[in-house]
């Protein structure tokens, strides 16, 4: 499969694809990376790259851009989730099993499982608001990597298409309708992991018909062995073309696991405990999801019409224990957090062409609507997963709706606008076992945005990019006045926080073979309000301001050789003094993502990636800190023939000891006479080596 962009020469050199106006002809080009697909009849020049593709021209920011599923198969990936370290300057991590959620950083964050990080797959959201284990949570271990056929990421709130938890950013995956071969793979590695893939698509009828089935074990480097039974299936029926079709799809995830949670460090340090040992062995859970989906993407005399609706169902059981004998010296700290959920939306577009008063425009509205009910959503106190106190459980029915605009001008040949405005309303109905912390909320916002472009000169376009947004906060939280925990009085929390943003940033294509983007950032929070499920109610945090730098590059050498490198800087405090300090726990102010990429060279292929995030404040005032983490992946691979290649990716290449997050925070050990404030780390696995042997047919 080849992925292509469009360059325009002039008169058209200052239309990006999104710009050419819809309804002018009858043949449809497909141009990733742009929410908006351009139709149009000529074109005068057509460039293929097969690894990168974010050239002058296909994006508003200079933060925006695509990455192609050249890219997501030729770099090794230790977890499903990694695949968003696709997008600059994301890290991923995890601190329990790999059946749970990952752990994500950007821009100055600590994303927790997903907050203020929009992801979507299909058109279908991934997070989830009011979860039990965390707001926004993102689970992405329903996909397989291998049927990923785009990711478009935004970084800011500047876009009017993207709502609830997109103020960091967004990546929005694409899922293939065909397969240009079947795919049948297996993956060995040490600690019994195992992983099987048979994929393939067919005609069927108008259309196409694509299959895939992924199983996995894996017990992990872990003390305690992990047990991790992963089984994905797909199912999706296509007709037509990216810009004039339709799909159907059909997706299944179930997973158990046994989890190994974050561990104190002095039990490490004095030899009680391996870097890869577990206080309490019976922590873990079991997930699923169940979806079905429906895209359809058409011109009309308007413009062009793009329609999407989903239903998913998905179930969660999570036992952790982090502070193991801290409130229960006899029986241990262990919790239970369950939900049972059912959710519903849709994605209407309607895109309008014109030439106003000489000008090319294109203007876009937009509808979205999003319903989730859990019965219920809860939590229990447990002891080796059998439940002993309930602490709170709620029924909770959740609704939004929003409606967007948004207008492209071209003003000069060498200067557009995209201006939207958006409308977000929400309502909640929280059902609590304890009357007190039942009722109802509702709220709206609005969120204006705007983005200049400039150029291109010599190859180069210039960014302003401003915006609002805004992130919704767990709906147990805007009804809760008695903490369930201590039965404290608390103050509901505001359901939808204000994000303000704000860039400025330059791409150019001036070196033949290399394209580069720099960007200067600053993001505002009304408040970092965020529901702790481990406890069961909200913390209210304070007012911050994150700002920096991002600089990105990939540069592609005769066709053979790939080099990216992506450096990315930031600072992140609470902006209302406190004498507890203004730094932000967790929050990430280095990142690194450094490689190079052999893509065909006499039947070999492989690629080497460095990746570092560096030292993170653990507490207000700075005192406690992480120590920086970096790691290097390799993969080597050899074409057999032309249908059959074997690779071997080796994970953490150097083995060195470091984290793959860290916390401060007070826990007891059995055997300890009073709590003790420790960092609690999870470790990053030990060199691993998989390989894999895979089959087209």
């Amino acid at each position: 499969m080849q992925s292509c962009f469009l360059f325009f020469k002039h008169p058209m050199s200052a239309l990006t694809p999104r710009m050419i106006p819809l309804a002018v002809a009858s043949a449809l080009t497909v141009v990733p990376g742009n929410r908006l697909h351009a139709h149009t009849v000529a074109l005068p020049e057509v460039t293929v790259s097969e690894v990168h593709d974010n050239t002058v021209g296909t994006s508003d920011a200079a933060s925006q851009g695509v990455v192609t599923a050249e890219q997501i198969a030729i770099r090794p990936t230790l977890r499903t989730g990694d695949i968003l370290e696709f997008v600059p300057g994301v890290i991923v991590s995890q601190h329990s099993g790999d059946g749970k959620a990952n752990q994500y950083y950007l821009r100055g964050f600590n994303l927790d499982h997903g907050t203020d990080f929009a992801t979507y797959v299909d058109g279908m959201p991934v997070n989830m608001r009011t979860h039990a284990h965390g707001q926004g949570y993102t689970d992405l271990n329903f996909l397989i990597p291998e049927l990923v056929s785009l990711i478009e990421y935004t970084k800011g709130p500047y876009y009017a298409e993207e709502g609830d938890f997109a103020s960091a950013g967004s990546a929005r995956m694409k899922l293939m309708d065909r397969l240009p071969a079947g795919i049948a793979s297996l993956t060995v590695g040490p600690n019994q992991y195992s992983r099987a893939l048979m994929a393939n698509s067919f005609a069927a009828g108008s259309g196409h018909l694509l299959y895939g089935l992924d199983l996995k074990y894996n017990n992990g480097p872990w003390d305690n062995a992990e047990r991790n039974r992963k089984i994905n299936g797909m199912l999706r029926y296509s007709e037509g073309t990216a810009n004039d079709g339709s799909s159907l799809t059909l997706m299944g995830y179930s997973a158990r696991w046994n989890s190994t949670d974050q561990i104190p460090l002095r039990a490490v340090n004095n030899g009680t405990l391996s870097r890869f040992g577990a206080i309490d062995p019976t922590d873990g859970g079991e997930s699923s999801r169940y979806s079905l989906s429906y895209a359809l993407r058409t011109p009309n005399r308007a413009g062009a019409l793009e329609f999407n609706a989903y239903a998913i169902r998905s179930s969660l059981d999570l036992y952790s224990n982090f502070t193991y004998f801290l409130n229960d010296p006899v029986n241990g700290d262990q919790f239970q957090q369950k939900e049972r959920r059912d959710l519903a939306g849709f994605d209407l577009r309607q895109s309008f062409a014109a030439k106003l008063a000489g000008l090319q425009t294109i203007n876009q509205v937009g509808l979205q609507g999003r319903f989730d009910s859990l019965s219920p959503v809860a939590l229990y106190q447990t002891t080796a997963r059998a439940q002993t106190a309930l602490t709170r459980e709620d029924r909770v029915k959740q609704g939004s709706l929003g409606l967007f605009v948004e207008n492209t001008t071209q003003w000069l040949p060498q200067f557009r606008s995209v201006a939207g405005l958006r409308y977000d309303s929400y309502s909640s109905d929280v059902s609590s076992n304890l009357a007190a912390n039942s009722g109802k909320r509702s709220a709206d916002i609005t969120s204006p945005k705007l983005s200049l472009i400039f150029g291109p000169w010599a190859k180069t376009e210039y960014f302003l990019n401003f915006g609002e947004g805004f992130h919704s906060n767990d709906a147990r939280g805007t009804t809760t006045t008695i903490a369930p925990g201590s039965g404290a009085t608390v103050l509901p929390v505001t359901p939808l926080v204000k994000t303000r943003g704000q860039e400025i940033g330059v791409r150019t294509d001036l070196v033949p073979g290399l394209q580069t983007s720099f960007s200067l950032w600053q993001l505002d929070l009304a408040s970092e309000l965020v529901f702790t499920g481990d406890a069961g109610d909200t913390v209210a945090s304070r007012p911050s301001r994150r700002h920096g730098a991002e600089w990105t590059a990939a540069y592609v050498i005769n066709g053979v050789i790939a080099i990216n490198a992506d450096i990315a800087v930031s600072r992140a405090r609470y902006t209302t003094p406190d004498p507890a300090g203004d730094y932000i726990p967790g929050s990430i102010n280095r990142v690194a993502a450094i490689g190079a990429s052999l893509i065909n060279y006499h039947d070999w292929f492989g690629s080497l990636q460095f990746r570092y995030f560096g030292p993170r404040p653990l507490i207000e005032d700075n005192s406690v800190r992480s120590s920086s983490t970096a790691l290097t992946n390799l993969r080597v691979g050899y074409k057999l023939d032309n249908k059959t290649r074997i690779f071997a990716d080796v994970f953490n290449l150097f083995d060195r000891k470091a984290s793959d997050i860290d916390y401060f925070y007070q826990s007891q050990l059995r055997g300890e006479a009073a709590p003790v404030n420790d960092i609690h780390f999870h470790p990053v696995e030990p060199r691993t080596v998989r390989v894999t042997l895979v089959h087209n047919f």
